[in-house]
């Protein structure tokens, strides 16, 4: 497996876009991280462009519809799912497009749902999330690795450049909290042992790993992102909004700063995801992961070696202004983590 194949100092985006025109996003992109460009996601389309929608697409010989709550497991892949399908196939047709023009990036990086979001997101049948009937569980995650492979292979076509997989774990702390949820809206689906949850997320790791040749990044934003977790798992890097870290407990900080210690790198979501009243500046929005490094006493120029910025999250909800400038600002971020300016 590749040990970070995306170059020193590159920066990339976590995943969804503003607007609902493919072609223009996957041009943005390319052309604002030339380095490490991503596959734009667009859920201003609608059904079956969402997290959940676009990765439920990928699912082989199961399929989904839309129910009034949500996603449900349907008998047969019917409109729902072929939208799905339908929207997953312009966006590659978008990126080739960008890569036509752009050339071949030197790694190319592509979004899903994890296994526990996704089996917190889709209910069965009868109305309870799929990560209840762990059987299910393990036939979607089987399902949709089947469907990745065939994905990532057809990037790979289509590009020329190596794939890495960014698993969105969003739903993870509240699995390992029991804060989901039941049918009914009066209870919560029971916790899940940490164990269990370690399981299947190194599982599906592994199998992305061996289909990609490449880390698995894991991205959380929630306010506690369980990094010895995502690490103990096998994640070769971690990706999470850095503002959440403020007031953070020792015990997190431990985490993070042993992960990085033993080789991990860290996605650091620095740049506001949505238009700030005030745009900040360049320092600005590297200072406070220059604070962190400082404060685990590392040196600097370990966020040139395993750190890759990014928005703080997906940029859906940000004018088409303010997207372009915090790709750039990322971009920028990126080379001063290589060679910082005199004021930092």
């Amino acid at each position: 497996m590749s040990e970070r194949p995306w170059p020193a100092g590159a920066a990339t985006g976590i995943g969804s876009m503003p607007g609902t025109d493919p072609v223009e996003a996957a041009a943005v992109v390319f052309g604002e991280l030339p380095d490490f460009p991503y596959v734009p996601e667009l859920p201003a389309r609608g059904v079956g462009a969402d997290m959940l929608g676009r990765t439920a697409a990928l699912l082989v010989d199961l399929a989904v519809e839309v129910v009034p709550s949500g996603y449900r497991v349907a008998g047969r892949p019917g409109h729902d799912h072929r939208r799905g399908r339908d929207l997953l196939q312009w966006d590659l047709d978008a990126v080739q497009a960008a890569r036509e023009n752009a050339g071949a990036p030197a790694v190319l990086k592509t979004q899903i749902a994890g296994p526990w979001t996704l089996g917190a997101g889709i209910e069965l049948a009868r109305g309870h999330r799929v990560l209840t009937d762990r059987g299910a569980l393990r036939d979607f995650t089987s399902s949709l690795l089947d469907g990745l492979s065939q994905h990532v292979a057809e990037l790979t076509a289509r590009t020329g450049a190596p794939v890495v997989v960014q698993l969105d774990e969003p739903s993870l702390p509240a699995v390992l909290a029991g804060k989901l949820a039941t049918p009914s809206g009066y209870g919560n689906v029971p916790a899940v042992p940490e164990p269990e949850v370690r399981e299947l997320l190194a599982t599906t790791i592994e199998r992305i790993g061996a289909m990609t040749g490449q880390p698995v990044i894991v991205h959380c934003c929630a306010p506690r992102p369980p990094i010895a977790l995502c690490r103990a798992a096998g994640a070769g890097a971690v990706a999470f909004d850095l503002s959440m870290l403020a007031g953070a407990s020792a015990e997190l900080l431990d985490e993070i700063g042993e992960a990085w210690d033993s080789g991990i790198s860290f996605f650091l979501g620095l740049v506001p995801a949505t238009d700030p009243a005030t745009a900040p500046g360049l320092k600005d929005v590297a200072s406070p992961a220059l604070r962190l490094v400082d404060r685990l006493g590392f040196n600097r120029s370990i966020l040139a070696e395993r750190a890759v910025p990014t928005p703080a999250c997906g940029l859906a909800g940000a004018t088409n202004e303010w997207m372009r400038r915090a790709l750039a600002l990322s971009r920028d971020l990126g080379k001063g983590f290589v060679e910082p300016p005199e004021n930092w």
